[in-house]
């Protein structure tokens, strides 16, 4: 806090007016993003099929938390519960109400698609795997184990290290909609 008076020029007294303290701040600047996060998302057209509104959304929310990493540890500390927050879950399970989901299958479906998001780019950003080099050493790594104890992982070292990030977020994030289609056409029966 001390920090951020210094660079408002300003007391940490002034700020502990407006908030109690780091961590209300940091919920604060949270909800901030998202609030352009849904800004970004107006006016585009509704899509027609509810798998394309659901990649929509969540590409956005990729793309968002990539462009600023620093977010992903407040986010998986706690909910965010500020008016975007809430503003960014009740449009997606009032979106997914409206394509026919049951609201319970429509707030798994929010919650399994946010943690994929989270969990995703916490652990690409903690490998380092955006580092130039990492993967191709990963790979010969791979290609290099004993064959007799690991034939599926030598044999599987390209496909395991020469995806994108981003298309492997993309696949990922297909096969979970996938899934969610094969949960939502269950719960119908």
């Amino acid at each position: 806090m001390r920090e951020l008076a210094k660079r408002l020029d300003t007391s940490t007294a002034t700020l502990y007016r407006h908030v109690a303290g780091r961590e209300e701040l940091m919920a604060h600047v949270v909800d901030r993003r998202l609030g352009e996060l849904r800004a970004s998302a107006t006016g585009a057209p509704r899509p027609e099929v509810w798998q394309e509104a659901v990649r929509r959304r969540f590409v956005l929310l990729h793309r968002a938390l990539s462009e600023h990493p620093n977010l992903l540890p407040l986010l998986v500390s706690q909910v965010p519960i500020g008016p975007n927050g809430l503003a960014v879950r009740e449009e997606t399970i009032t979106e997914l109400v409206a394509f026919g989901f049951p609201v319970e299958l429509a707030a798994r479906v929010y919650t399994t698609l946010g943690h994929y998001v989270i969990g995703f780019l916490v652990q690409e950003n903690a490998s380092g795997s955006r580092e130039p080099g990492q993967a191709a050493a990963l790979g010969a790594y791979y290609r290099g184990l004993d064959p007799a104890l690991y034939p599926s992982t030598v044999s599987a070292a390209e496909a395991l290290t020469t995806v994108s990030s981003e298309e492997e977020f993309l696949e990922g994030l297909q096969f979970i909609i996938g899934g969610i289609g094969a949960a939502r056409a269950r719960d119908e029966d």
